[in-house]
């Protein structure tokens, strides 16, 4: 293309296009680079400011590493994993609704039902239960229930330095779609802010915690695969869950309890999950 100016330029990159084979390519880089340079052309940045994104960027790379991926973590604070998720789980009856998979799934160790997966931490112990059914109310046996948190310490096992794992586990729901695990109660916790997220988080004004949740991951044959949270009723971040993560339908209250093996106080927390079927 010859005299590429601000006027042409959009139509010009389109038009390099014109041979790419896959449609589904064509349309997302069609896209991609129409809202680029629309924003672009809107804001004008200099020259400076174009070289701190790319800067930027590069930093977000070079902090990703086999146990942390920052450019996630930056899709998360900027609302575009939960927009994606969104978009990608809309739900039509009353199943339980979907959110963020994190920067901090693990392979996590085969447990039995009522295993304590807090192995290495201290903290309040907390038991938490609850069924698998479909849409129709029918209990769902031999599922896969995969569940991982943070420690009292905000930090996930992969986190640390001492590669232990801890706080994760996976089970199968019994033949009455019953799960049932021993844990400590989950504490809100600030996401990794040692990086450049967490410089444009300060940048932007924002705090970095999320509120206390822990992870589930369901699998079912003959459903579509779960990834969901279950939040704490009462927490301070809530309604500001820097990776907006939060919906109301997956918010518990814990209560009072007794640990069935000894007979000591604890929490108790009950998540009942509904699977949809595949098409």
């Amino acid at each position: 293309m010859r005299d590429f100016n601000e006027n042409n330029a959009t139509e010009g990159v389109l038009k390099s296009f014109e041979s790419i084979q896959n449609e589904r390519i064509k349309q997302l880089m069609g896209s991609i680079v129409k809202h680029m340079h629309e924003v672009v052309k809107e804001t004008e940045p200099t020259f400076e400011e174009w070289l701190k994104a790319i800067e930027f960027l590069t930093k977000t790379g070079q902090k990703c590493d086999d146990r942390r991926q920052e450019f996630i973590l930056f899709s998360d604070v900027m609302g575009v994993s939960m927009l994606i998720d969104t978009i990608n789980n809309r739900k039509h009856h009353n199943e339980t609704e979907s959110t963020v998979l994190g920067p901090f799934h693990a392979p996590a160790p085969e447990i039995e039902l009522g295993d304590n997966i807090a192995n290495n931490v201290k903290g309040e112990k907390c038991i938490v239960k609850g069924r698998v059914k479909d849409v129709k109310g029918n209990n769902l046996p031999d599922v896969s229930v995969d569940v991982w948190q943070s420690g009292p310490d905000g930090l996930y096992d992969v986190q640390k330095e001492n590669n232990v794992v801890d706080l994760r586990g996976r089970m199968k729901t019994d033949e009455n779609g019953n799960y049932f695990f021993k844990t400590v109660k989950p504490q809100f916790y600030p996401v990794p802010t040692d990086g450049p997220v967490g410089e444009i988080l300060n940048f932007l004004g924002r705090h970095p915690f999320r509120p206390a949740h822990i992870h589930f991951m369901v699998k079912a044959k003959g459903f579509v695969d779960l990834t969901t949270h279950v939040f704490i009723d009462g927490d301070p971040y809530l309604d500001s869950d820097t990776v907006f993560a939060v919906k109301e339908s997956l918010i518990r209250t814990l209560c009072e309890s007794k640990d069935p093996d000894d007979g000591s106080p604890c929490k108790e927390l009950t998540f009942n999950i509904i699977l949809e079927e595949e098409n």
